[in-house]
């Protein structure tokens, strides 16, 4: 990432995400502010090839912009970091004119993978696409954990083929398309401006050109170009919430005192144990990532196994640094200003996301056994 982008990263975090993150996520409203500040400065398009306007950024470049983010509100993290797994495949398969638009900022991407019907196994949609009598295409489906439902303006679309062999086909579908219905709110536990919500398509027809690749070739393609975006800026997204709550707990525990011993919690020795371990495991992860982005930025044999490692290894340590975290700031981490219960819920989402920790533990599993990733072992 240039240093310019970098400088317009960071007064876009400072002036508009780090004021707006609480009450993001105390009323669960959508960062568009944040969203369009993002795309004014340019960073939307940061994926997007230089040919059609973009920056042209590998994972290097962005990978330090979900980490940045997250550090200060992980459900604008989470939004950008789905736009930009979605960029992936739209660069690799999509139209002219969309991929102008996102790296021009003017146009929000996201995933629709999860379906209620088959949940995390994004790799077997339910869903159906079906040939209508002028030659478009008939969706059906029942999306789940859409980030930015209702917000995004097209979304990368999975469903069964038309009418091909394979497990998936991959659509864009604008998100205004008629039959396309948001179907209900988003209330949850972290990531509470996301807007991480189901779509529901009942005939919603797409021309069939909006198809992404060959018809039931959408698994291989997902695989190969959007699986290593996500999963990798999904550790980034990980790593900034370990961060920021280390960060914070070293602040607390240096500047509050126990007046009756004329001493900080800093110099207690329990506190400093705890904070050392937060420490280890957020430079754990971030050597992790590291390690990760260098064997795909340099062509390593081993790239694809760090990619299926790394979120793992990222979400289930942002989990346990934000678990010591509220240990080591007490009854000041439960206080929403502090910003560390908030990070803690956040935290536990990447957990869930699929591919799963536990998917992606099997994934790792099969591939050093030499069995397929997917299918019977």
């Amino acid at each position: 990432m240039s240093q310019t982008h970098l400088d317009a990263l960071d007064a876009v975090i400072a002036d508009v995400v780090v004021p707006a993150a609480e009450s993001v996520d105390r009323d669960g409203v959508f960062p568009r502010a944040a969203i369009t500040a993002l795309a004014e400065a340019g960073l939307l398009g940061l994926a997007s090839a230089p040919e059609v306007g973009g920056g042209g950024q590998a994972f290097p470049g962005v990978v330090p912009v979900v980490e940045r983010l997250a550090n200060a509100c992980g459900s604008t993290a989470m939004v950008v970091l789905m736009h930009y797994a979605a960029t992936a495949l739209i660069e690799a398969q999509g139209p002219t004119d969309v991929r102008e638009r996102i790296a021009a900022g003017r146009c929000l991407a996201t995933l629709a993978f999860s379906e209620v019907g088959s949940r995390s196994h994004f790799w077997a949609p339910v869903s159906s696409a079906t040939p209508a009598d002028d030659g478009s295409v008939r969706l059906d489906a029942h999306k789940s954990w859409v980030t930015a439902a209702g917000e995004a303006d097209v979304y990368v679309w999975s469903s069964r083929p038309v009418a091909a062999d394979g497990p998936m086909t991959i659509w864009l579908v604008p998100s205004d398309a008629d039959g396309l219905e948001v179907a209900g709110p988003f209330d949850g536990l972290g990531l509470r401006g996301n807007a991480s919500r189901p779509v529901d398509a009942d005939g919603a027809t797409v021309p069939a050109d909006a198809r992404l690749g060959d018809d039931g070739g959408g698994l291989d393609l997902a695989l190969a170009t959007a699986l290593p975006w996500f999963l990798v800026l999904n550790a980034a997204f990980s790593l900034g919430l370990a961060e920021a709550v280390t960060t914070e707990s070293i602040a607390h525990l240096t500047r509050s005192r126990l007046e009756h011993l004329d001493q900080s919690l800093a110099q207690q020795v329990v506190p400093r144990l705890d904070l050392a371990r937060m420490r280890i495991d957020t430079d754990r992860t971030r050597a992790f990532l590291d390690d990760t982005t260098g064997a795909l930025m340099g062509g390593r044999a081993d790239a694809m196994l760090r990619v299926l490692e790394v979120k793992a290894v990222a979400a289930e340590a942002a989990i346990a640094v934000t678990d010591l975290a509220m240990k080591v700031c007490g009854g000041a981490a439960f206080r929403k200003e502090l910003g560390v219960e908030r990070r803690f819920r956040d935290a536990r989402a990447a957990r869930v996301m699929a591919p799963t920790t536990d998917s992606l533990l099997d994934f790792v599993g099969r591939a050093i056994c030499g069995l397929p990733l997917i299918g019977p072992a």
